[in-house]
């Protein structure tokens, strides 16, 4: 395989139970603040006192400072969305609507900063197979790039339904590709045997329920679902290093430079849209929404809305 070494059958059937796996607690989180404030609090409270200081310390796989700080930065966005979602005024406070951009950010710099570092670095490292070269570079400036490109934050609002979702209308399908190829090929570069699970699985089961379950809760969605799979992987490493089921990287240089090339390319796409967007309509990307002249945005942004960010 170009990207990934032999996959038996059974480590394909793991990715679709971890995909479907990831995409149904996410739902359960939907259904229930009771049930999310459990998920996203008490168990990773729980767990920090009890499993990451034995599974995830020093030289385990995941016992690196991106690892804890992604876990509780993840944990932080779920519980910084439930509360837009369910305090009174959050959702038309503009301060408390700086929270998710601002959160979103934090998670791609820190993705950055682990690509400029991993450029050094090359062979086993904290039990991960680094091959650090320029793709690195290529990547950490598509993330920069991606952050660029985030806007709208203050058109978030809460939908009308039972789960009373946080919608983004201005955070539309092209960013999300963009970002999603650039998070897999930070993934690729970064913690490269882990790939196959916390690069595709994880980012589709954020995706497809962004295009087809509720769209315009992408970050929702991201949040939770990163949050999940952090803590499932800090609490059990093996399954994605040394388990049956997992499945090594090829850690081909072609492959490197493809997915970092890519991850590039599209986000300069992106980059050129935006700016081209902001200057035919004269928009500040700090105080206004971008693309409300696309129909995809007024179909997201007229659906179930009850309060206008």
């Amino acid at each position: 395989m170009f990207l990934f070494e032999a996959m038996p059958w059974y480590s394909v059937l793991m990715w679709f139970l971890v995909l479907a796996g990831l995409m149904f607690v996410n739902e359960l989180a939907r259904l229930s603040k009771w049930v999310s404030l459990v998920l996203f609090l008490v168990v990773p409270v729980v767990l920090t006192v009890t499993v990451w200081p034995n599974t995830a310390g020093e030289g385990s796989s995941v016992g690196t400072w991106f690892h804890w700080v992604k876990v509780y930065s993840a944990l932080a966005g779920c519980l910084g969305f439930l509360a837009i979602r369910f305090v009174k005024g959050w959702s038309t406070n503009k301060y408390a609507l700086m929270f998710p951009p601002a959160i979103l950010a934090l998670n791609i710099l820190e993705a950055v900063i682990r690509d400029f570092q991993v450029y050094g670095l090359d062979g086993i490292v904290d039990g991960v197979t680094m091959n650090g070269g320029p793709w690195n570079i290529m990547n950490g400036i598509a993330g920069i790039l991606n952050i660029i490109t985030i806007s709208g934050w203050m058109g978030i609002y809460i939908s009308k339904d039972r789960s009373q979702d946080m919608i983004w209308p201005d955070q539309l399908w092209f960013w999300i590709i963009a970002y999603d190829i650039w998070n897999f090929a930070y993934v690729y570069n970064c913690v490269s045997d882990h790939s196959f699970y916390a690069g595709a699985a994880l980012l589709i089961s954020c995706t497809i329920p962004a295009f087809f379950f509720k769209k315009g809760a992408w970050l929702q969605h991201r949040a939770q679902t990163l949050a999940i799979w952090m803590m499932f992987t800090m609490s059990f490493p093996a399954f994605v290093s040394t388990s049956k089921f997992a499945v090594e990287s090829s850690h081909s240089e072609a492959a490197l430079w493809t997915v970092s090339g890519l991850s590039l390319a599209a986000n300069v796409a992106v980059l050129i849209y935006h700016i081209y967007k902001i200057a035919k309509h004269k928009r500040n990307p700090l105080k206004e929404e971008i693309y409300t002249d696309l129909a995809v945005y007024r179909k997201v942004a007229d659906a179930s809305r009850t309060i206008a960010g």
